[in-house]
């Protein structure tokens, strides 16, 4: 068979994302084109993005995000923004495809393929890794974080359930002390044109809820910020959820709708409503509204906060790995 490498831009990889004629794996909200295309606006000065394709006549096959540095390839992004992050390949075709994409990085003059963070189910771990080692190169692999996720079930009280006893109890009262306030109300927001509002508002509480946020949200994280929620909305992808108390704004989340999953990306609240929970309510109250939407997993993200725990989360570790190509 024959098969072609292309250089690609992040506009031909939108392209492909869109074209149902390609079967490509886009497994998840930080592999798609619009994601690594903010980041690479935001953070990449000074790195070359090596966007490439395996073809079969027209037919992409496997897509690599990679970006360059010397004789380093890794994949385009950042841990501390991309929880996790992997390459796009049409199942059945990842033999084909990484033998091609090792063979064309050698070419190009690269020595190390350096892969962070990724999912144990990655095409990279199940994949790229033996068919690196069947050829010799040398493999390094280890845990480098966890990540939390909960499947869903189809009622929120079917969720609670699954809960321990102590945890149920928990939820059930503190939801119950918010509603008896009087004053409360949760919504979560298909955002569109007004984004920056709700953005804004995400911002401000951010800021307040504790200092390692505050130090965290940089000028040029807040650009980040904006503008991948300004464009994750216009691909209908970007939801908020809000807690309200006596119409003003306690407590927010930020995540993104992608297929059957909610990825749940950050989250905000103002401290002088820790005495009702709002944080965590609005966490809880966002997952009832992905249940009632027919989600069927609730990605708590990177990180391993006590609160992911106490919500049913189960532990998913990542991996980061060093593959010397020769």
């Amino acid at each position: 068979m024959s098969y072609t490498i292309t250089r690609e831009s992040f506009d031909s990889l939108a392209s492909y994302w869109t074209d149902p004629t390609h079967h490509l794996n886009w497994s998840s909200v930080f592999v798609l084109p619009a994601w690594l295309k903010v980041w690479w606006q935001e953070f990449g000065a000074g790195v070359e993005p090596c966007l490439l394709s395996l073809k079969q006549g027209e037919t992409v096959l496997g897509i690599a995000p990679l970006m360059v540095k010397g004789e380093k390839a890794s994949f385009l992004g950042s841990v501390d923004v991309c929880d996790y992050l992997d390459f796009v390949v049409t199942p059945g075709r990842e033999e084909d495809f990484f033998n091609a994409l090792l063979d064309d990085l050698k070419d190009k003059g690269i020595t190390l393929l350096d892969l962070r963070a990724l999912r144990p189910d990655s095409t990279a771990l199940i994949n790229l890794l033996p068919i690196a080692k069947s050829r010799g190169y040398d493999v390094v692999c280890q845990d480098e974080s966890v990540s939390l996720e909960l499947d869903l079930p189809d009622s929120f009280e079917e969720y609670l359930a699954t809960l321990n006893k102590k945890q149920r109890h928990e939820v059930r009262r503190k939801l119950r002390r918010l509603w008896e306030t009087g004053n409360a109300g949760h919504r979560c927001l298909e955002t569109g044109q007004e984004v920056e509002d709700y953005l804004d508002t995400f911002l401000q509480l951010f800021t307040l809820s504790q200092e390692e946020k505050a130090s965290f949200m940089t000028p040029g994280m807040e650009s980040f910020f904006r503008s991948l929620a300004r464009t994750m909305a216009g691909l209908g992808l970007l939801r908020f959820g809000i807690i309200e108390l006596d119409s003003q704004p306690a407590a927010m989340t930020i995540g993104f709708d992608y297929n059957d999953w909610h990825y749940l990306y950050n989250s905000a609240y103002d401290p002088r409503y820790n005495s009702l929970s709002v944080g965590l309510l609005c966490k809880v109250l966002c997952l009832k509204e992905s249940i009632e939407k027919g989600k069927k997993k609730w990605d708590f993200l990177k990180g391993g906060e006590p609160y992911k725990y106490q919500l049913g989360g189960r532990e998913i570790p990542l991996y980061s790995c060093q593959i010397k190509i020769k």
